[in-house]
């Protein structure tokens, strides 16, 4: 499944901010549904190559890239979402595919024989990126979101904190794998939307700081 392009914009925001971002979006914004009392807890396996190339084409500002995640939430390894995340320009778009407990420990392992005859094709590209340019898994990211949607604009804003380090650890699917908090303990604000940002939105969210510099995959590989 592929999504349009979007607008896309990153704040680095202090615990204080958040609070207060957070109490007008209550009263403006909804919930997003599948969270569990207004959160859920996120966890990412990154790819990349062994010259770091998706980490250096972000940390240069490359205008267009990609990079590919494994992702579950709330712990629930019944959902569990191959992702490729696109920038062109400013503008972010995502493509998703299903995978199984059984498919991520083959991914894991190093046998995908599989992978050139899956049905999804965001599955053979993951292949034929692996193969070609030997992207393999590299970090593993948790974090706690709060999200919050508004209808005019197809807006989707979220608060991202708690944000941890696997390192080089990419034992994904093990709960108890050692992670570390990143520096600085850092809160992130992303708002995501389509045609126009309503003004209701934007003076909710509206604040001195600088926009569009902030990677949790980055911030997570400081450590190697």
């Amino acid at each position: 499944m592929r999504n349009d392009y979007r607008h896309e914009v990153k704040h680095r925001i202090s615990f204080p901010d958040m609070l207060c971002i957070r109490s007008r979006l209550s009263a403006i914004a909804e919930r997003d549904s599948h969270t569990i009392d207004g959160k859920y807890f996120i966890r990412s396996l990154y790819f990349d190559t062994p010259e770091d190339k998706a980490l250096r084409e972000k940390t240069d500002g490359v205008d267009r890239r990609q990079k590919f995640r494994i992702r579950f939430y709330n712990n629930d390894l019944s959902f569990i979402r191959l992702e490729k995340k696109s920038k062109l320009n400013g503008l972010g778009t995502k493509d998703m595919a299903a995978l199984s407990v059984s498919r991520v420990k083959d991914i894991l392992s190093g046998k995908l024989d599989w992978m050139p005859e899956d049905e999804e094709p965001l599955i053979r590209e993951l292949y034929v990126n692996m193969r070609n340019d030997r992207l393999a898994p590299k970090t593993i990211v948790d974090y706690t979101r709060e999200p919050f949607t508004y209808p005019a604009g197809n807006v989707r804003v979220t608060l991202d904190y708690d944000i941890r380090s696997g390192i080089s650890a990419t034992d994904f699917l093990n709960p108890g794998v050692p992670t570390v908090p990143v520096m600085d303990s850092p809160v992130i604000l992303e708002v995501k939307w389509d045609g126009f940002l309503p003004d209701i939105i934007r003076r909710a969210v509206q604040l001195n700081v600088r926009e569009g510099a902030y990677s949790k995959y980055a911030e997570c590989r400081v450590f190697g």
